[in-house]
């Protein structure tokens, strides 16, 4: 069994591969980053993960970054664990891969223009007024065909939960912290719901919860806006 280590921020997408891990139920330690310390940045970091981001997974101290990366790792290694459905078929396999892509690198960057749009200002000619409401508009018929797919079940591969409902969980959350309108996403919302119930969930979130009063008995915790 290796030795897992995962750095972690509070709200961020750290989250997902928590929940794979207290899915698993293997042991593992978790490490608080600093984020509004910068220490993202700080050399002890970066030799680690140059990039400068959460989550970063050490497995017997070797770094694998990646949310695609490190959930299907962890897929690998735990195959009992339920992470993603089993297959034989390699094109099913690669299919798995391209679900989590699309979280990755079409759905959580549209969620992050959402919840921080500072990150998208220019100058300070680019306000909150301007990026929110535009990145909402682009997460529409993104979460409209993903309401449809739920149509067929409650986890995005029907009856089975999967770590794509982890990542899913993990948007939502932050969306509908922002402003997002679940008014028209019954399904959506009935995964949220059901995700909260996962036992796995509930220690991730306690987890967060967590590092987010260590934050704040530091100074260092600054609400996202």
């Amino acid at each position: 069994m290796p030795k897992l280590k995962l750095f972690v921020a509070p709200g961020t997408c750290a989250r997902v591969a928590t929940i794979a891990l207290e899915e698993i139920g293997a042991p593992f330690e978790t490490e608080l980053v600093r984020i509004a310390a910068n220490q993202q940045n700080s050399p002890e970091f970066l030799k680690l993960n140059p990039k400068g981001k959460v989550p970063t997974l050490l497995i017997d101290d070797v770094p694998l970054t990646e949310n695609v990366a490190i959930l299907s790792w962890l897929n690998t290694l735990f195959p009992d664990a339920g992470l993603l459905p089993k297959t034989s078929d390699p094109f099913d396999a690669i299919n798995q891969t391209a679900d989590l892509a699309f979280l990755s690198a079409t759905v959580h960057p549209t969620a992050t223009r959402i919840t921080m749009p500072i990150k998208f200002m220019i100058d300070g000619e680019l306000s909150f007024e301007q990026v929110r409401p535009k990145a909402k508009e682009a997460m529409t018929p993104i979460m409209n065909m993903i309401e449809k797919r739920l149509e067929d079940g409650p986890w995005w591969y029907g009856e089975d939960w999967s770590v794509v409902d982890a990542y899913l969980y993990w948007v939502w959350s932050r969306i509908t912290s922002f402003g997002f309108a679940d008014d028209d996403y019954p399904n959506l919302r009935r995964h949220f719901e059901l995700s909260n119930q996962r036992p796995a969930v509930e220690r991730a979130m306690k987890l967060e919860a967590k590092n987010v009063e260590i934050l704040k008995s530091e100074g260092l915790f600054r609400p996202p806006r």
